[in-house]
């Protein structure tokens, strides 16, 4: 009985160490996804009223805690049963987002100055309603910081379900649940400073001395910041979803991957970057375009 005991335990020890590795090996893999994840949410969160900026994250990263759940119990099956699903999952989660991508890149495009600012107008108007139901108002834009999180979430699982691919169900479960655990945390702990960063500046400028200083600068860098994010947001997009595109598709990676050592040099180790963007730029307009004349289409059918 003691003898079966002690070797239940090693074995349990042997698991957690081997748990541990491949979780720090997992997570080296996918730190590029957690850079892109906390970019694009923390552009989601931006805009919002100063008041209802934690809880809109803390309503995101409940989102993206029900995504994970999901998530992680569908690749262990996925895994299991139809393996050769995952690729073609995962690439129309990358086109989805090079659509959204493009789509916020084209109504930044079609729309003029003046309208961004009546429309900032309309929006700072009504968020100074008490009657407003805030909560409400910004049901939109966690749903789909929510459903952006949805995909990199996958990607983080797939990309973490091949390091683990050839261990044992539970090793493969305490892993992705591991990586799930650190990732959500990690992400919306950062998202929730980056955003009340102004709030920060603001204390620390009303305080006298060296503080002073660093509040000012703060308050001064922090709609920069906000703007980069944006920006850094969208593009994210391009570059997770086309890249995801690019390596589905294994004579497109191969390709980009020998030209990008034709080029050798710095230029060789940006080109494929470059490239995968590019094909995400393309991919998003080719599918906003079907996506436009599809409604188009619906809406003459409904009308007719």
């Amino acid at each position: 009985m003691a003898s079966s005991l002690l070797a239940l335990l090693d074995d349990i020890a042997t698991v957690l160490d081997d748990v541990a590795l491949l979780t720090k090996v997992a997570a080296k893999k996918t730190s590029g996804v957690l850079g892109d994840d906390l970019a694009l949410n923390a552009q989601q969160v931006s805009g919002v009223s100063a008041e209802r900026e934690l809880p809109v994250v803390w309503a995101v990263a409940k989102g993206s805690a029900l995504n994970k759940a999901i998530l992680v119990p569908a690749a262990l099956a996925i895994s299991a049963f139809i393996p050769w699903a995952v690729t073609p999952l995962l690439m129309v989660g990358g086109l989805f987002l090079c659509f959204e991508g493009f789509e916020k890149l084209a109504h930044k495009l079609m729309h003029s100055a003046a309208e961004d600012a009546a429309h900032h107008a309309e929006l700072s108007e009504a968020l100074s309603k008490p009657e407003v139901d805030l909560v409400a108002f910004e049901k939109d834009k966690i749903k789909g910081a929510i459903r952006t999180d949805f995909i990199l979430s996958a990607e983080i699982i797939a990309i973490t379900l091949g390091t683990v691919a050839d261990k044992g169900l539970l090793t493969q479960f305490s892993v992705l649940a591991g990586i799930a655990i650190i990732m959500t945390i990690g992400v919306y702990g950062f998202v929730a400073g980056i955003v009340k960063l102004d709030d920060l500046g603001l204390y620390l400028s009303r305080t006298p001395g060296w503080r002073e200083a660093v509040g000012k600068v703060i308050l001064k860098a922090a709609p920069y910041l906000m703007k980069g994010l944006t920006i850094a947001g969208t593009a994210a997009m391009f570059l997770v979803g086309g890249g995801i595109l690019t390596h589905g598709v294994p004579a497109l990676h191969h390709a980009i991957e020998s030209f990008a050592q034709g080029l050798g040099g710095v230029m060789g180790a940006v080109a494929p970057t470059l490239l995968d963007a590019l094909v995400g730029v393309v991919a998003g307009a080719l599918t906003l375009v079907v996506v436009t004349l599809a409604q188009k289409l619906w809406g003459l059918r409904k009308t007719a």
